[in-house]
């Protein structure tokens, strides 16, 4: 079975840094995938990405050595068995606040004995090889999302759960859930001091800490910290944010042009 690359970094204690996929577009997917990042994640908890376009995109990105991972809609076990039929080698399982939460999304993206998910077809062993049901749950991932302040208080029996393998931080879903104002970076000191506790907690138990990150110097500063699944933004954001600084260009050329004619 093709190696899952971001576990392997993981288990050396490197970083491994990616964004999300929030278009929907192979063609993005593609492009991205051969910028150079460690992993993509599409994002089909917030986007209008269905499972025939989520395929697509793995395709895609399967035209390069970065890991395609998926981000589900909710913790329920048919969208995890189908999301990892179709190729996912990642999955980022949200608004886990509990142990049982935690079983539960372990449980259903391991072959038995070590879980419930069912052997059947799909696009896996075209992407991972014929051996994929003997190894699959060694290299897939399954990375917990910590984005509610419930699952802070609980972040010790949800990260000694055997099998989870990384968790995610949600900075403005954990915001939310403090009252807090929401961005990502956050910088008010209680969401800082919420993240520092879960990152300490992930330390202890051996288990990689990730988190979104607006900027490139945002995830210099998470590495440095001890973060080893970082996001940095993600394809709407830098389509977004691009064209408004050319614009930004363009228009302030345009107005000291106005001035001078005045």
């Amino acid at each position: 079975m093709r190696k899952n690359t971001v576990k392997e970094k993981w288990r050396r204690g490197e970083p491994t840094v990616g964004t999300w996929l929030n278009l929907g577009s192979p063609l993005s997917a593609e492009m991205l995938a051969h910028a150079g990042f460690d992993w993509l994640t599409v994002d089909q908890e917030h986007y209008a990405i269905d499972l025939g376009m989520l395929q697509s995109i793995f395709q895609a990105i399967s035209t390069t050595d970065t890991i395609p991972m998926v981000r589900l809609a909710w913790n329920d076990p048919i969208l995890i068995k189908r999301s990892l039929d179709a190729g996912a080698y990642g999955l980022v399982v949200p608004m886990i606040n509990s142990r049982e939460d935690a079983i539960r999304a372990v449980q259903a993206s391991r072959y038995p004995p070590q879980g419930f998910r069912s052997m059947g077809g799909g696009r896996k062993a075209l992407y991972a090889g014929a051996d994929y049901p003997e190894h699959a749950n060694e290299e897939i991932a399954v990375i917990v999302q910590i984005e509610h302040i419930d699952a802070v208080r609980n972040v010790d029996d949800i990260l000694t759960v055997e099998g989870v393998d990384a968790f995610f931080i949600g900075p403005n879903d954990l915001a939310a859930s403090m009252g807090l104002p929401i961005g990502l970076d956050n910088p008010h000191p209680d969401h800082m001091a919420a993240v520092a506790k879960v990152l300490e907690a992930g330390k202890r138990h051996g288990v990689p800490a990730g988190i979104h990150t607006g900027s490139g110097q945002e995830v210099l500063r998470r590495i440095e910290e001890g973060f080893q699944f970082i996001a940095i933004s993600g394809d709407s954001g830098f389509m977004t944010r691009a064209a408004q600084d050319a614009l930004a260009v363009v228009a302030k050329a345009r107005a000291a042009a106005s001035r001078e004619v005045i």
